[in-house]
């Protein structure tokens, strides 16, 4: 048996199509709330399809719940953890700490308890930190616990010290560091969260960019890793997946192009993003709302990180899919699913 975690979400979902393909036994954890109907939106292609979701066990469960996440592992060989909170809102820490970091303790904890034979954890490049004189960032880069680090990348690098603290008692162990996912989301509704709403915004008319740097990856690669890790005798190694590096004004013009809009024209220079994080914090402390940017969040999009996934294309012989092709396909699928109402 195998279990996924997270399994309605952009990774989860696309994982467990994967997996189906060749796996008869397949549990998946999903929280209250969540929409299987969604994720069966990705196996609706033919009856062969519809047939290997239907072979899919559901179980309800929250990964900070143990009694119930106990349940989902009886009988359990092996685990891909994909299950997380994505949020860079202060205060949202503590739900932070409690859903990625103890979450991901009760995984290892309940994978130690069950003889489990391999984890495979999520992670990502926030709990990469760059180091002094290299232009690229690789695994071998180490949290820099002197940097003034956002409150997801914290509670990610929590759960990683979580999943090597596994290894170190006998449970094998592959994290997966991804940059920024792009692919097409389960259901309507993905699209308001995640990389999904980088194209509702284009698609709106966004006029503003930053000069900031960072990675992207196409959903598919980062499952088609994780499974070659699992069947795999790699063990207790980390690794980037990165397809390519670009500007935040490449990637907001290259969307936009697919969606068959104009792109933003205009950049929000560093000092005017300094003046905007403060405004938005006092709305925030006024009003009660949701952060929209932080003095952190406001740092990361302007600043230029470049990663390597060498190791993982020499371990691996892995080609990744051109970033072009991931926007103009996820780019289809938006104007598509809009127009249907579907996000399928």
């Amino acid at each position: 048996m195998i279990l996924v975690t997270g399994g309605t979400g952009l990774i989860g979902a696309r994982l467990l199509y994967s997996l189906s393909r060749k796996e008869e036994k397949i549990r998946a954890v999903y929280r209250k709330g969540s929409d299987i109907d969604a994720v069966a939106g990705l196996f609706s292609a033919s009856e062969e399809d519809r047939a290997r979701f239907g072979r899919i066990e559901w179980v309800e469960a929250d990964i900070t719940d143990i009694p119930a996440l106990s349940n989902a592992f009886e009988g359990v060989r092996r685990v891909y953890h994909a299950a997380a909170l994505i949020s860079f809102d202060p205060s949202d820490y503590y739900l932070l700490k409690k859903t990625n970091t103890e979450g991901t303790a009760n995984v290892v904890n309940l994978c130690i308890a069950n003889a489990v034979e391999k984890l495979c954890y999520v992670s990502s490049v926030a709990t990469l930190s760059k180091k002094v004189g290299e232009e690229f960032i690789t695994e071998e880069a180490q949290w820099n616990m002197e940097e003034e680090n956002n409150v997801y990348a914290i509670s990610k690098y929590g759960a990683e010290m979580e999943v090597w603290r596994g290894s170190q008692e006998g449970l094998d162990v592959v994290i997966v560091n991804p940059g920024i996912v792009l692919g097409v989301p389960p259901g309507i509704a993905g699209w308001n969260k995640g990389s999904g709403r980088l194209f509702q915004e284009l698609d709106k008319g966004m006029k503003y960019y930053t000069e900031g740097v960072t990675g992207y990856v196409d959903a598919e690669d980062v499952v088609a890793i994780m499974i070659r890790l699992m069947n795999s005798d790699i063990k207790n190694e980390k690794y980037i997946a990165v397809s390519e590096n670009r500007s935040y004004r490449e990637l907001f013009a290259a969307i936009a192009r697919a969606l068959g809009k104009e792109g933003p024209k205009k950049e929000v220079p560093a000092w005017a993003l300094q003046w905007l994080w403060r405004l938005d914090w006092l709305k925030s402390l006024l009003t009660g709302s949701k952060r929209k940017i932080t003095r952190l969040l406001a740092r990361t999009i302007t600043s230029k990180n470049l990663y390597s996934s060498d190791k993982v294309k020499e371990e691996l012989g892995l080609e990744f899919r051109p970033l072009s092709e991931t926007i103009t396909f996820v780019g289809k699928n938006y104007v598509s699913s809009v127009k249907k109402g579907t996000g399928r």
